[in-house]
């Protein structure tokens, strides 16, 4: 098979990517999904696996629930396919945007499914708690480069010095997301329109993710990353804090909790990998989000994007 003589990296998406529904062709298709789901409802206690098919949505969107749900359908795609010999493959990488560097974890070999369900399951808890705690914002900045954005939000804190806003997501050329404390943010806002963006869009939540006002939650993941056990991983997984390679146990520990409080480096990732030789880089998750902002990254490599059943049908028939 031609996807067989491919450098391929597998990446997996982040919060964002549920809806209602998701997952439940897979559950009704195959038993290894069906398996795994039906095992993920035994550890968390509850049934998930029925809150991402029927919803409500706005239970799945709370971030206690949409971390485990997300990693449960990527990893439920992900065994399904390597069920049907998609390990030939081979990749020379795996990545995950923020949440779904867990996901990108449990693919190399560092991280056993249960633990990395209680995992993220404990990190939205915590993420919770801490926008409880500090209720922030963030808005995604369309048509800016970095560098005149990352100088916005050293001028919206230097007016503000209680507040601090920072760059969160560094997801695609033109395409950046900004967090922090409300009044900054909006004061970064401001400065972004007058400085010409194409769009400036507040997002619909009140955590402020990858900023330091989560730092009262990365204290406490700390602990339980700790006590949580890691193998060296089989496979490179490029770390979203600084867009390299980690394999070792310490380094993905220190990895997960400073990556609640810094910038995800997608774009240096994929740059990364692509720089490897991967030609095709294989989204495994709900929606497509990450095949758009890889596009945009560089036009010269496949994308695939593998988020249900008619998708594992297609890939797999290749």
């Amino acid at each position: 098979m031609r996807r067989r003589m491919e450098k391929v990296a597998f990446v997996f998406p982040g919060q964002g990517s549920q809806y209602v529904g998701m997952g439940r062709d897979l559950y009704e298709t195959y038993p290894e999904a069906r398996a795994l789901f039906d095992e993920a409802d035994g550890i968390l206690g509850f049934p998930l696996s029925k809150l991402c098919f029927e919803g409500p949505k706005e239970e799945l969107d709370d971030t206690i629930n949409t971390q485990p749900a997300l990693l449960m359908v990527s990893v439920a795609l992900l065994r399904t396919l390597e069920l049907n010999q998609l390990n030939l493959l081979n990749p020379l990488a795996v990545a995950g945007h923020s949440m779904g560097e867990y996901t990108a974890l449990v693919a190399a070999g560092a991280l056993d499914f249960a633990h990395a369900l209680k995992l993220v399951r404990e990190r939205g808890r915590l993420m919770k708690e801490a926008g409880e705690l500090n209720p922030g914002a963030m808005a995604a900045i369309i048509g800016l480069d970095a560098g005149t954005l990352e100088g916005i939000c050293r001028e919206a804190g230097s007016q503000l010095p209680a507040s601090s806003v920072q760059i969160a997501n560094y997801n695609s050329p033109g395409q950046i997301v900004i967090s922090g404390h409300k009044e900054a943010l909006e004061w970064a806002m401001k400065l972004a329109r007058e400085r010409v963006a194409k769009r400036v869009v507040p997002l619909a939540v009140s955590i402020a993710s990858h900023s330091p006002l989560m730092r009262p939650a990365a204290e406490r993941l700390r602990r339980v990353v700790e006590a949580t056990p890691f193998r060296r991983a089989r496979i490179p997984v490029v770390a979203n804090v600084t867009a390299e390679p980690i394999t070792a146990p310490e380094e993905i520990r220190e990895e997960l909790v400073t990556q609640l409080t810094s910038p995800v480096r997608w774009m240096e990732s994929v740059r990364w990998m692509a720089a490897q030789g991967v030609t095709t880089f294989v989204e495994i998750g709900p929606k497509d989000v990450l095949t758009g902002l890889i596009r945009r990254i560089d036009k010269g490599v496949r994308t695939v994007s593998v988020g249900d059943v008619a998708g594992v049908e297609a890939f797999l028939s290749v």
